[in-house]
Order: structure tokens, then C-alpha cells, then sequence
């Protein structure tokens, strides 16, 4: 995804003088084409992602567009009150980019796991917050977010994401993408965990499900029409998210209280306790019941509940 995203960013830069990269140190192999490219439009904050951002503001005051780069929780956690005083609440136009998202840096520890920035930023005023599934999402969403004045957040993974849609996508702002259509149960997915929900959607066809899945790449705003459609049509939903508590599935959840239709709905998500073992993010996902076997096996679970309640 970060190739992905650099790539598109250097096309909308050459398009647009107001785009400007700001780092707190990293990006090494990845980001020195575009500072090459635009050497003037590009700074290394060093490690001092407090100051990234306030530089980013300032610029942005200055009418600039600025897209700020960092691992994982590094860009959020460390200067959130830059970002929900300076960016957020004068409404800046700010793009908050965080790499490996999620477990991406599983082997790091829980220092460098992104597990609660979905959760974190959702809360700011605003702001969007997006999380592409595949590199095609990434392009995506970056020329979304490029276009919408105001702060965004973009939560991308690490590197070797699989490209998940078959052509490039037409992605409008604040929606979701049908990836498969059914009508036994629906999967929602935001982020790099959408392979392994698009593999236990395969998984749970050649059991005789039928499954639609949706691809949620926005978790601010939230494509509640989509939600409305499974709830009415499905009857059971699952969220499925690399994140902690307060992400996808406490919206999702909240939006199926609104509305009020009965429905089975099962928040798959990272549990509260600190993962205190480093792994591969495969590895991490499996214990954590994200694998795409643990997924397939929640939803039949899920069903079979549901059957069995209305018996």
C-alpha cells in the first residue's frame, strides 16, 4: 500500500503545487522520489512528530494541502493534541498518513501496533478516517481525501498487500464497496484484514453460504445505507477489523441500534489486552481469531444462532 500511495501522490503533486509531504523520519526507500521530485514541497521534521504537525498546520494555514508520514501510532498517539488543536479544531487541510496500521509491525511489539487510532481519531471533530483494503483502495481514497478540503486521516499497511479488485474502482466519498453479493450474512471489512475476510467469504461459499462482503474503506463517514441494506436483507452481520475497541464494529453497532431492525451482529475485533508477544502480523491475527479460518468459523457460529433462534 505504501508504494501504492507514494506513487499517487507524486501524480496528484504534479497536478497540484499545494501538496506538500511532511516526515517525522521515516519513509527511507519509499518517499525520496517525491523528494526528489519536489525537493522544495518536501520536509524531514525528524523525530518529532509534535513538531511534524505543527508544521503541517501552519502550512496548511498558509493554503497548502499536507500530507503527514509516519509508522503505525507515531503520527496519532504522540501528538494528538496537535492534531485536535491545531488540526482538527480550525478544520486544516491536513492528511494524517500512517504506515502499518494495525499488527503490520507484529515482530516490533506493542510499542509499534496501530490498534487504537481508528477508535482515537473517529472522536476528533472534522476529521475523515479511512482505511484502504488493497493498494487499488489506497489510489482510491488518496484522490478522495486529496479533493475534500479538511483534516483526514488515512491508515495504510505495510507492503506486499495482495490487490484485491480485479480493475481499478470508482470509490465515492464515505461509502462502501460491494465486493460479493448474498443474502445469508454479510462481512464488513475495513483495511489490510479485508484478504483474509475476502478468503473466509470463499471459505464460507463452498459451505453453502451465501455471503455478501463488503469492503468499508471509511470509517468517518460511515456508509449507514449499506448497513441499513444487510441488516434488512441478511440478517447477520460481522464486522471485521484490525483494531482494538471503539472502531468499526462500536459504529456499525451503534447505526444497527438506530435502526432498530432485529439482527445478529458480531463485532470481530482485537481483544483490550495489549498483545505482549511479538510475531509475524499472521501469526498475531491467527491467536487473535482474524485468520481466515477463524473468521469463516465466527460467522457459521453466527448463523447457526441465528437459525437455532428462530426455531
Amino acid at each position: 500500500m505504501r508504494s501504492a500511495f507514494i506513487e499517487e501522490l507524486i501524480e496528484l503533486a504534479e497536478r497540484d503545487e499545494r501538496i506538500w509531504l511532511v516526515t517525522g523520519d521515516l519513509g527511507y526507500s519509499v518517499l525520496e522520489v517525491f523528494a526528489d521530485r519536489f525537493p522544495k514541497r518536501f520536509v524531514n521534521a525528524g523525530v518529532a512528530e509534535q513538531n511534524m504537525t505543527g508544521v503541517a498546520a501552519g502550512l496548511a494555514l498558509m493554503g497548502k494541502t499536507v500530507f503527514t508520514y509516519s509508522i503505525a501510532n507515531f503520527p496519532v498517539m504522540r501528538c494528538l493534541e496537535q492534531i485536535r488543536n491545531d488540526v482538527c479544531y480550525h478544520n486544516l487541510n491536513v492528511k494524517i498518513v500512517a504506515v502499518g496500521g494495525g499488527l503490520a509491525y507484529g515482530s516490533h511489539g506493542y510499542t509499534h501496533h496501530g490498534v487504537e487510532d481508528l477508535a482515537v481519531l473517529s472522536s476528533m471533530p472534522n476529521i475523515t478516517v479511512a482505511a484502504p483494503g488493497d493498494p487499488i483502495e489506497t489510489r482510491a481514497i488518496l484522490r478522495v481525501i486529496a479533493s475534500q478540503n479538511g483534516p483526514a486521516y488515512l491508515r495504510l499497511g505495510k507492503a506486499g498487500e495482495p490487490v484485491l479488485h480485479k480493475t481499478n474502482i470508482t470509490l465515492h466519498y464515505g461509502k462502501a464497496i460491494e465486493m460479493r453479493a448474498g443474502h445469508d450474512l454479510t462481512l464488513i471489512a475495513i483495511g489490510g484484514i479485508l484478504a483474509n475476510t475476502l478468503s473466509a467469504a470463499d471459505k464460507l461459499a463452498q459451505a453453502g453460504y451465501s455471503v455478501r462482503l463488503l469492503s468499508m474503506p471509511f470509517a468517518v463517514p460511515l456508509d449507514e445505507d449499506a448497513i441499513h441494506a444487510a441488516a434488512k436483507e441478511t440478517g447477520v452481520i460481522l464486522t471485521v477489523e484490525e483494531h482494538g475497541a471503539g472502531g468499526l464494529g462500536a459504529a456499525v453497532g451503534e447505526c444497527i441500534a438506530r435502526l432498530g431492525t432485529p439482527v445478529t451482529f458480531v463485532p470481530l475485533r482485537l481483544r483490550n489486552d495489549p498483545i505482549k508477544i511479538s510475531g509475524t502480523q499472521e501469526q498475531l491475527r491467527t491467536l487473535q481469531g482474524l485468520s481466515a479460518e477463524g473468521i469463516a468459523h465466527s460467522a457459521e457460529v453466527a448463523c447457526q444462532h441465528r437459525a437455532a433462534a428462530a426455531l
